[in-house]
């Protein structure tokens, strides 16, 4: 007999991309990223940011192939600072330093 109380449940794959939808949460995402003082978390923060703004329009901006970005933002990537710093300029955003608290 079928149990009448069990339900099925189905779960979809998290992506963070799906809620940046607006330059605040963007900011406080990518900054929080920076926090964790990992290169390659705040590399793959990055891609969700440009996967949210639609990574083809983000490349042409940054004046890099869309294939080359995914490349670059990838968990195997390895991009150039510049790549970095021209991605967040595509973005609208930039890099600030502050001291150490």
């Amino acid at each position: 007999m079928k149990n009448p109380f069990k339900k099925s449940i189905e779960i979809s794959e998290f992506h963070a991309y799906d809620y940046l939808d607006s330059n605040e949460t963007i900011a406080a995402f990518l900054s929080a990223a920076l926090e964790e003082n990992d290169p390659e978390f705040f590399q793959k923060a990055l891609g969700e940011v440009a996967r949210a703004r639609g990574m083809a329009a983000v490349a042409q901006k940054a004046g890099v192939g869309r294939e080359s970005l995914y490349k670059s933002l990838s968990a195997e990537g390895n991009p150039r600072f510049a790549t970095i710093m021209d991605v967040l300029d595509a973005l609208g955003f930039k890099l600030t330093v502050t001291p150490n608290a």
